[in-house]
């Protein structure tokens, strides 16, 4: 049963009755009569945080990887990184300068605004001003990280956070120590051209990962230590997997443009949409084994 909010999606299952026999107050078992009392929407508040603190979306992550089944598809040597822009769900009106010294909006839905200096959102504080790129307008965005091994290009790992300039090669760091630490084997990292700078290649080189990234076209990092292998060339075309799982994200799981808040909620619903993608491919590779 979908709503659009909370509140509302709770008035539904109190009138639904085959529903409202599983919406049970905590202690309860079923609602066995018609008139039994239903958890309302502040249910959800109280709960979200618990989840988020208990960081249980990695965990279920961390769960489906574990899984013997999934566990015999997963490489543990060659992989992909990839990050994708997920729009905060607030209005450019309410993006205002942090010393209060710019203009309120101009009235209507379509009010000029004209962002100069230091500005962030009064109702998304975390989310800042980003372009796409050249002649795309700056918008309220998040972003979300994903790793993926490259033999079936199943998500071994995921993150969310701020938009900015170098949060894909620094996250893309972070997230190789997190789920390799310490490791000495030689890895492979395959990535797109927005990671071709001379800092990123040579901290992966120092933790004993071989950058495979597409190289750009003048003042590429990567030289023929990496391209002249044969290596190169497999992981540039199997790093198009992850690019598949960013698709599927955006347009089927709904993370294009999230409603929730903060960088916390946003990584939350990033990392159970990575979860679920590796759910929904595990029975055709299980009937293709």
């Amino acid at each position: 049963m979908r709503s659009r909010c909370r509140s509302r999606s709770c008035r539904a299952r109190s009138r639904t009755l085959p529903v409202r026999r599983f919406a049970v107050r905590p202690g309860q078992t079923l609602c066995r009569r018609a008139d039994d009392p239903v958890w309302d929407h502040s249910t959800f508040s109280k709960n979200r945080d618990r989840l988020l603190d208990a960081d249980v979306a990695r965990k279920l992550l961390e769960a489906v990887l574990r899984h013997p089944k999934v566990k015999r598809f997963l490489s543990d040597d060659h992989f992909s990184v990839d990050g994708t822009l997920i729009e905060a769900w607030a209005s450019l009106k309410s993006v205002r300068a942090k010393d209060g010294s710019d203009e309120p909006p101009s009235p209507g839905r379509n009010g000029e605004r004209q962002f100069h200096g230091e500005t962030r959102s009064t109702t998304r504080t975390q989310a800042p001003l980003y372009r796409k790129g050249k002649g795309q307008p700056a918008k309220l965005y998040f972003m979300g990280h994903a790793l993926i091994e490259n033999r079936h290009g199943l998500v071994v790992q995921a993150n969310a956070t701020a938009a900015t300039g170098r949060a894909e090669r620094e996250t893309a760091l972070t997230t190789v120590d997190r789920h390799d630490p310490g490791s000495e084997r030689r890895l492979t990292l395959g990535a797109d051209k927005a990671y071709d700078t001379s800092d990123f290649v040579a901290a992966m080189r120092q933790k004993c990962v071989t950058p495979h990234v597409a190289q750009n076209i003048k003042g590429s990092a990567i030289d023929g230590r990496a391209t002249r292998h044969a290596g190169y060339g497999m992981s540039q075309r199997k790093r198009k997997l992850v690019e598949e799982v960013i698709g599927w994200a955006n347009t089927i799981a709904g993370m294009a443009k999230v409603k929730v808040r903060g960088v916390r909620s946003v990584r939350h619903a990033f990392t159970i949409a990575m979860a679920a993608y590796n759910l929904i491919r595990m029975p055709r590779l299980l009937a293709a084994a």
